[in-house]
């Protein structure tokens, strides 16, 4: 399995990534401009990565972490997204029914809706996935001219991080962020500032999809439920209509009748 690992201390925030990712999923690039101002965090539909400032002059990049299991996957009713062995959780579009499950999920609130769009869409980085099976690298990562980012094996990721911190301890907090949280992500960072301004929730190590699961498994099953009994009411108030207009027309059908007996009997 692959995965990416920032390192923050090199970033500079030049966003060339950001400018790589844009052209990598032909984005509209003015409206990803656009975006960069009007969302809070940078993120849009037209823009699949950003570059939030930190603390001290520090940045960091911020897109979706392929988290090893993640909850959007576990969250999504019609299976539009999916992990691939290569370590990226990718988005099939001829499958999603837009309910946005993915978008309420998602622990670090990174999949953005096509709003403005008559045949909206969910959107999300997808790690380059098409370039990574041609052998090639994530653009993001073949953009940044400072090596802020290392694509490769998660595993030997996770090796080079943990060299790094021990060879500078004085410059990074001894942690590799995404290494354990949510059950584990591929996009991992090593910081010498705290990532909160990404959204790391507080919470434990083991994956949201063990929260999520059980809840998104009875939501069929509450839903027909609601359905039948919605639909029951409205058998038994539409007979109870009809009922009603049989015996009114019963009755003018018999107005006429006693009308005429009378008339007879004078």
């Amino acid at each position: 399995m692959y995965g990416i690992l920032v390192d923050v201390t090199r970033c500079t925030g030049c966003e060339k990534c950001v400018d790589a990712c844009i052209k990598a999923n032909n984005s509209n690039y003015e409206k990803a401009q656009i975006d960069s101002v009007a969302a809070r965090d940078g993120l849009s539909a037209n823009r699949l990565s950003s570059i939030i400032k930190l603390e001290n002059g520090h940045f960091a990049r911020k897109s979706c972490m392929h988290c090893l299991e993640p909850s959007c996957v576990s969250a999504c009713l019609v299976g539009s997204l999916t992990k691939t062995p290569e370590g990226a959780v990718v988005y099939d579009p001829s499958k999603c029914i837009g309910c946005r499950y993915c978008m309420l999920a998602c622990p670090f609130h990174i999949p953005r809706y096509e709003w403005d769009s008559t045949h909206p869409y969910v959107m999300k980085c997808a790690m380059c996935i098409d370039r990574i099976q041609d052998g090639k690298l994530p653009a993001c990562v073949e953009a940044c001219p400072e090596q802020a980012m290392i694509f490769g094996h998660r595993d030997e990721l996770l090796k080079k991080a943990r060299r790094r911190i021990a060879a500078n301890p004085e410059k990074y907090i001894n942690h590799v962020w995404g290494e354990r949280e949510f059950g584990g992500t591929a996009v991992m960072y090593i910081s010498d500032v705290d990532l909160g301004k990404l959204d790391w929730p507080k919470v434990p190590a083991s994956a949201i999809p063990e929260l999520t699961e059980p809840l998104i498994s009875k939501t069929p099953v509450i839903a027909m439920s609601v359905m039948g009994g919605i639909l029951s009411i409205n058998w038994i108030i539409g007979r109870r209509m009809k009922l009603a207009a049989e015996r009114r027309s019963q009755a003018e059908n018999l107005e006429p009748e006693v009308k005429k007996d009378q008339d007879d009997e004078q």
